[in-house]
């Protein structure tokens, strides 16, 4: 799986994740043909391109509710999916699981995130 394609986003949170400066991403505009409701990208300190991101899919649900269906890890080799995301109702939910799944990814092991905004 590719990068997604994002025309436009709202930056929701700020981390510092170790070497990585890491974005939460939503009110996304992208012209893939899934919906993201969050996307993490994280941006290794000195470069300008995220080698990472985590995404937070959904689909419309009864009652045309929008429900966040699966978290993907999306990487420079390849994409996968890590959960079915049905524990995920805000910001705050996302920002935790896909900050865990990108330090999984990216072998930050004891590492803290630490929100700057």
């Amino acid at each position: 799986m590719s990068a997604p394609r994002i025309l436009t986003a709202v930056p929701k949170r700020r981390y510092q994740f170790g070497p990585y400066e890491a974005v939460v991403l939503g009110e996304i505009e992208s012209s893939d043909p899934v919906h993201y409701r969050f996307i993490l990208a994280l941006v290794r300190v000195g470069q300008s391109k995220p080698s990472l991101y985590v995404t937070a899919e959904t689909e419309l649900a009864r009652g045309h509710r929008e429900v966040i269906r699966r978290l993907r890890v999306v990487g420079e080799a390849a994409g996968e999916e890590i959960a079915a995301a049905g524990g995920i109702q805000d910001v705050d939910d996302f920002a935790a699981a896909a900050l865990a799944a990108a330090g999984k990814a990216l072998g930050l092991a004891g590492v803290t995130p630490v929100r700057t905004t």
